[in-house]
């Protein structure tokens, strides 16, 4: 979710390895309709990725389904499969430095934000960044990631950014809810999202079948870290597994 196009040599991996993969940008991301990296409503978002679900595996009928997210996309996710509904049609979800606890750029914003967000909705604080932020340690990583024009270099706009709150304040109280098996990986380094927020997701989760991957010193982008291939990996392994246990 997101600016799906920057998973295509992910989606080729797991092409690879037998895996049909779906792709869809949430709205004012990617290719989607809208103003560029504004977001009226998250919940939007996840009514969206419903029915994207819904339609994808009316198409594929009887197949498992496997959800990957990322950042927002990932916290979108998680509040999707909080509906029973969804719970039902998902086999497993792959969540990568999921946006359960963020950190404003100044915690005035935590009071400001939702007068802000009705009053001035699509404001920036700042100037568009083309360095953009520290995701990734591999600098060539980074300029193909920035330059390319799908991808929001501009400051956060203040509604976005409060939907981004509201949505993670909302699964930080709903975490407990979560019974659909996940693998959630998260970089210690992070600077964007909150590791440790990851780690309570995978101790208060009501589900059983859960696992956590950390790595030491990873930042934000995991899929565009030097050690992506590590990444790939333990993704296509938990996958897998999942599918052989079925199978059997």
């Amino acid at each position: 979710m997101c600016n799906s196009g920057r998973y295509d040599d992910f989606a080729k991996q797991l092409n690879a390895n037998g895996y049909k993969v779906y792709g869809m940008d949430w709205i004012g991301h990617g290719g989607s309709d809208g103003l560029h990296g504004y977001v009226h409503s998250l919940d939007d978002a996840v009514s969206d990725i419903k029915e994207f679900i819904e339609k994808v595996l009316a198409e594929n009928s009887g197949y498992p389904c496997f959800l990957f997210g990322h950042s927002t996309g990932a916290a979108i996710l998680l509040k999707a499969v909080l509906d029973p509904k969804i719970e039902t049609l998902v086999d497993g979800i792959v969540l990568t430095s999921p946006a359960i606890r963020v950190q404003p750029s100044h915690p005035i914003f935590l009071v400001l934000a939702p007068i802000f967000s009705f009053l001035f909705p699509k404001y920036q604080f700042g100037a568009a960044n083309k360095q953009g932020l520290p995701v990734s340690r591999n600098p060539d990583a980074l300029v193909a990631k920035y330059s390319d024009p799908l991808v929001y270099t501009g400051s956060i706009r203040v509604r976005t950014g409060y939907e981004v709150l509201r949505i993670s304040s909302y699964l930080q109280k709903s975490i407990n809810r979560i019974s659909v098996p996940f693998l959630v990986m998260h970089g210690t380094a992070d600077t964007i999202t909150d590791p440790e927020a990851s780690q309570m997701l995978y101790k208060d989760a009501s589900c059983t079948d859960k696992s956590i991957k950390l790595y030491e010193g990873f930042l934000h982008d995991l899929l565009i870290e030097p050690e992506r291939e590590e990444i790939v990996k333990d993704i296509l392994d938990w996958l897998n597994c999942k599918l052989a246990f079925m199978i059997d």
